[in-house]
């Protein structure tokens, strides 16, 4: 038995084909080669043609299945991750009537603060747990606006995962944690958000039919059976957004279970199991992948865009000229803990929501010429990172959210063991290093879906933990005031 994943990401669409039985991907092919295209037809806005990304998917379900040999017969389930709040506009005969909005697209803000001070701060963030923000429904009131003929076509919205769906299956639907992260789900009342939707002017026929994360949400029709290779009838039995996937990947499912990615940016998804949220909305909440009317599960989502961005920019202009990252590792660990007194706000990459939406910019502080070298500036750098990453984990800890334990794959900045210290050492929290993809915990998710795995810990038991990093006791003090002065340089 197999269990096909598909993760469609900004920068390309994979495809992982899983072994159901040892839980072992046996091959794994993503497209395009070079990143994909992403249209900016104006300053700050993305977009992308969902054909592309079906396009991308064909060729990588078409690549596993060639160099596996594995029967289409014998896959018996498909998963879904997808980049998170997108949208996607369809007319009645399924076609998508303008280019994907993606989430990285600005066009919306002022949309989204409009409605967060015209509906009242306290109303959003108890129903919503988030300001409107630039999520998908202010995307859509944008599309209303500026694009009145287009908006009156419309018969369904959707996320990206939502359009592949229905791309296998000629079905539209879509789930609860989906609708969460377009601003579209109620979470006091437990139904779509109907007071945004009035508030909007949104007709609720352009909600899809919800259904659970774990279910069946259509069958592979017969085009697409044919376009891809695939069985006829297979059953699609999960979906959801890049990052409650990225969780589930790393069997991050319950209270107090964090889940971090340090690339380009850097996130720590933490769940929480009671309905809460930020008063000041520093970080986003959507609903878990296992959320339910009689069992809460929240994703509590924090994102910080000066993270991997900033190792690369110290490793190109401060670092000796040819260095790779681990001899910068290495050179950094010759500094001490606190690097002798430098501190650096890592803040270079655009506003950042957990700073309440202030672009402060990246800044270094403490720096003694006749003291410092490359290597405090190398190691200032990472525990800045480290550092912005603990000043997000306390906004959670006040959420109820314990942080005793962090997930991750053995990737970008956990690749390097001064970085995976430094978290453990300020967090006092426990590191473990796993071997997984977002395409990988797809496929699995998928084997809840169809009942193949009774629950995520026989779907997880042989995820594999390539390393585990305990909080060194000796090193607490040095670590609690390295990142004491750190902080009194961000506030001051």
């Amino acid at each position: 038995m197999y269990l096909l994943g598909y993760d469609i990401g900004s920068s390309s669409v994979k495809a992982s084909l899983v072994n159901a039985e040892s839980g072992k991907c046996v091959s794994s092919a993503f497209f395009p080669k070079t990143e994909a295209e992403i249209m900016a037809v104006k300053p700050g806005w993305a977009e992308q043609d969902p054909g592309n990304w079906w396009g991308n998917l064909k060729l990588a379900t078409q690549a596993i299945l060639a160099e596996s040999g594995v029967d289409a017969e014998d896959i018996k389930a498909i998963g879904i991750s997808y980049q998170m709040h997108g949208l996607v506009c369809v007319d009645k005969n399924q076609q998508v009537l303008r280019p994907a909005i993606i989430w990285c697209d600005s066009r919306a803000v002022s949309y989204g603060q409009k409605a967060f001070e015209t509906l009242g701060e306290e109303t959003c963030l108890s129903h919503l747990l988030n300001s409107p923000g630039n999520f998908t429904a202010s995307k859509l009131a944008w599309i209303k606006e500026n694009e009145p003929s287009v908006y009156e076509k419309i018969h369904k919205i959707m996320l990206p995962g939502d359009y592949i769906a229905m791309k296998l299956s000629g079905t539209i639907c879509t789930t609860v944690s989906g609708l969460s992260e377009g601003m579209f789900w109620d979470f006091k009342n437990n139904r779509v958000a109907d007071f945004l939707m009035d508030y909007y002017g949104f007709d609720s026929s352009l909600i899809a039919d919800i259904k659970s994360t774990f279910s069946e949400q259509g069958r592979v029709n017969a085009a697409a059976a044919a376009e891809l290779g695939l069985k006829e009838g297979t059953p699609i039995t999960y979906r959801a957004g890049d990052q409650p996937n990225n969780a589930l990947s790393l069997n991050v499912f319950n209270p107090g279970e964090i889940a971090s990615t340090a690339g380009t940016s850097g996130v720590v998804y933490g769940v929480n199991g009671e309905v809460n949220y930020d008063p000041k909305s520093r970080v986003n909440t959507f609903a878990h992948v296992n959320h339910a009317a009689g069992q809460t599960r929240l994703g509590v989502l924090l994102c910080i865009n000066g993270t991997g961005i900033l190792n690369s920019w110290v490793k190109r202009t401060v670092a000796p000229e040819g260095i790779s990252y681990n001899d910068m590792n290495q050179l950094a660990a010759q500094a001490p803990i606190g690097s002798a007194g430098i501190s650096i706000l890592p803040f270079g990459n655009g506003a950042e929501r957990m700073l309440e939406n202030k672009e402060i910019g990246c800044s270094i502080h403490g720096i003694n010429f006749n003291q410092h070298g490359k290597q405090h500036i190398i190691r200032a750098a990472q525990e800045g990172i480290v550092f912005s990453f603990k000043y997000g984990i306390d906004i959670m800890e006040q959420m109820g959210i314990p942080v005793q334990k962090i997930h991750a794959g053995k990737a970008n900045m956990f690749l390097s063991p001064l970085f995976r210290e430094t978290l453990a050492g300020v967090t006092g929290a426990v590191i473990e290093l796993y071997d997984t993809d977002g395409s990988v915990g797809a496929a699995k998710g998928a084997g809840i879906g169809v009942g193949i795995y009774k629950d995520n810990n026989e779907a997880f038991v042989t995820l594999e933990k390539l390393e585990v990093i305990e909080p060194k006791v000796a090193d607490r003090q040095a670590y609690a005031d390295a990142y004491a002065r750190w902080k009194h340089c961000l506030i001051c």
